[in-house]
């Protein structure tokens, strides 16, 4: 099937593209028919629907038109245009120009959209589950039971052990009161979506919170992840801290309490601060927040 080119405008393109083409946006269709009925206008939600069929169907036919992709959606080249607009704001879909075999015809090419790397990663990715795997196999190799959970551990401190040397730099850069917003920054850099705020009561600390992991849902199988990162945290920042909250364990946020430098005993006599520096199911707690 011959699909239009998106250069083709006006009336032209309308009958190229079919009824659904030619019909307003809004108006309802029933088995690609228009009915002429007008619903009200579509709620945010459905929008984000349309958006991921456009997606959708750029990932399984490859760089596609705004013509090809309303032929295959029954969609108006007007609607597919706006929904591609905003998937370009978003940086999940970049334009390109088509390529042409053979002869190309007169006018200005037709642009073809493509799926950015961002836009692959939105759609379902089997990285959980590899790395889930791979740390399985990782503890099943030492032996399993209590040695297995230690060569998960041992993998868990190496890998975070490598990502904080990325972190130092800027960290050290800081003066002792202005690390943890440091850090902050470097973990959003990284996708965290950190930020530094002050303790509930902020003579005693700051926490530091990460509106986002990455790795949450392996985390959840294997806590050794969120272990050895509160441990680099606290090397990081020269000082005992404690996970208060992880996203792993059902938290909204993963919290980390970062003790202020000098606040001497005042800070361990808290129930929040105590003295472990690694986090557990047991010490998870909730978001304070």
């Amino acid at each position: 099937m011959k699909y239009a080119s998106e250069d083709q405008e006006g009336p032209a393109a309308e009958h190229a593209a079919g009824p659904a083409a030619s019909a307003p946006e809004q108006t309802e269709q029933v088995g690609g028919r228009a009915t002429g009925a007008v619903p009200p206008a579509a709620p945010h939600d459905e929008q984000q629907g349309t958006r991921n069929k456009v997606a959708r169907s750029i990932l399984d036919h490859g760089p596609s038109t705004a013509a090809e992709l309303a032929l295959r959606l029954e969609l108006t080249q007007a609607a597919v245009r706006r929904h591609l607009d905003a998937l370009a704001a978003d940086g999940v879909v970049e334009p390109r120009e088509k390529r042409v075999y053979g002869t190309r015809g007169r006018g200005r090419p037709a642009r073809a959209f493509a799926l950015t790397d961002c836009g692959r990663d939105a759609f379902d990715q089997a990285y959980d589950q590899l790395a889930t795997d791979a740390l399985r196999w990782i503890a099943q190799s030492a032996g399993g039971g209590e040695e297995g959970e230690a060569a998960v551990a041992a993998f868990a401190r190496a890998r975070f052990a490598a990502q904080a040397e990325n972190y130092r730099t800027a960290v050290e850069a800081a003066g002792p009161e202005a690390r943890t917003e440091a850090l902050a920054k470097a973990l959003t850099a990284d996708g965290y979506a950190a930020t530094a705020r002050s303790a509930p009561n902020p003579q005693l600390g700051e926490q530091l919170c990460q509106h986002h992991c990455p790795v949450a849902h392996v985390a959840e199988r294997y806590p050794q992840l969120c272990e050895a990162e509160t441990e680099v945290f606290s090397r990081l920042l020269g000082t005992h801290v404690q996970r208060l909250a992880t996203i792993a364990h059902g938290d909204g946020v993963c919290t980390t309490f970062v003790p202020k430098a000098g606040a001497g005993k005042a800070a361990h006599r808290t129930p929040r601060t105590t003295k472990t520096t690694t986090a557990s199911a047991s010490t998870a707690g909730r978001n304070p927040a």
